[in-house]
């Protein structure tokens, strides 16, 4: 089973320059690359394949003498990364690879011959980089991807092959559903509610402050450069704050259960209310989803994503009566049919954790209420199966 492992590293000034020129070459062949690929497209109505891009180096390393300095497998990786880039975006799971600028993130992937001794990690043509080990894995190093922050840290992203097999279903003890919102970021099913901590909302002054103060800067002037690299740090502080909070709720979430229910949320559609995108982008659903599904999984563990047009907030959980309409701003409401009042939130997270139980039994992915997203109009016929 793969796993990926992170760690932070302190090239020295001489070796963050070959790094930089290191980028820039990945980057450039990139970049000639994808341009190839979409011209050859133009003209006859076909892509490139891997291996012809990867057979393009020889000659242009004869006519672009610095295409050499870098390790040549680095370059080779670049077709390979592109290659599936494309796959990613005909599979429907990316969008179509765009062209990399030198502002920004950047990053270079190393397949092979790669050490790490001590506390400092080998690098080919780069040579011994001080890495802080804050944890140690066990395994074969797959690949190795060392990559420039916009904030100038480096880091190494290591994925290695513990050569075990991925762990087994373990048995239903205890299940629970997890509803996301903004006034709190999540709500389980058993009553528990986890208060978004607004991470961009607390730093947001001080980031239109540095953000003013680099729009008054020459363009191309030092000045200029430090005042981006401020405003990068104010953006890299918020990321790793709202980061580290979502990895420990995650983790508490998923060691305490069996079974993790959420319900299956549009989050790029949510985000073009203008009214509530920045609260959305700063609650971080998606990475959070993300966290719990891997984590689950990847101690055999399940996690299930309810049909997004559930109608997990306006149903009772108790007798299963739904209502017509509940406005958003009613956070509380009694049951006409039984009598029961509920909050709306652990309501919601109640009937997604039974939606899923309810899959579960049936060993079916259907929901129970509305069709399937891209076939809409089409009813479960789950629709009448009563809850676990």
């Amino acid at each position: 089973m793969y796993r990926a492992y992170k760690y932070r590293i302190y090239p020295t000034s001489e070796q963050e320059a070959l790094l930089a020129k290191f980028f820039g070459c990945a980057r450039w062949f990139w970049n000639y690359a994808l341009n190839l690929c979409q011209e050859t497209y133009k003209n006859t109505g076909k892509g490139l394949s891997r291996g012809y891009i990867q057979g393009l180096l020889p000659a242009l390393k004869k006519e672009y003498e610095w295409l050499k300095e870098p390790y040549s497998q680095c370059l080779q990786v670049v077709a390979l990364n592109l290659s599936t880039a494309y796959k990613n975006f005909f599979d429907k799971r990316a969008m179509l690879p765009k062209f990399k600028s030198k502002h920004g993130r950047q990053s270079i992937s190393y397949p092979q011959n790669v050490k790490f001794e001590g506390n400092s990690l080998n690098l080919p043509k780069i040579g011994l980089v001080h890495c802080r080990l804050h944890r140690s894995f066990e395994g074969g190093i797959k690949t190795v991807t060392v990559s420039r922050n916009s904030d100038g840290k480096y880091f190494a992203s290591v994925l290695i092959d513990d050569g075990k097999s991925h762990p087994k279903s373990l048995q239903i003890d205890k299940a629970v559903g997890v509803d996301v919102g903004l006034t709190h970021l999540a709500i389980t099913s058993d009553g528990s509610k986890f208060d978004r901590p607004r991470y961009f909302a607390k730093r947001q002054k001080n980031l239109k402050r540095k953000q003013q103060k680099l729009s008054c800067k020459k363009k191309g002037s030092q000045n200029r450069k430090k005042a981006r690299l401020a405003v990068a740090k104010v953006h890299s502080k918020i990321a790793r704050c709202r980061e580290d909070f979502l990895h420990k709720l995650s983790r508490k979430i998923v060691n305490e259960n069996q079974v993790i229910a959420v319900e299956n949320l549009n989050v790029k559609g949510m985000v073009k209310n203008p009214n509530l995108a920045s609260s959305i982008s700063d609650a971080g659903w998606g990475m959070f989803c993300t966290m719990l599904k891997y984590k689950a999984e990847s101690e055999g563990k399940t996690y299930i994503e309810i049909d997004r047009w559930f109608p997990s907030s306006k149903t009772c959980h108790v007798c299963l009566n739904r209502v017509d309409h509940l406005a958003l701003d009613i956070r509380a409401w009694t049951c006409k049919h039984c009598g029961t009042h509920h909050d709306r939130d652990v309501n919601a997270a109640i009937n997604i954790r039974n939606e899923a139980l309810r899959m579960l039994a049936l060993g079916t992915s259907a929901s129970a209420c509305g069709g399937d997203v891209s076939r809409s109009g089409k009813t479960s016929v789950l629709l009448d199966a009563p809850p676990r």
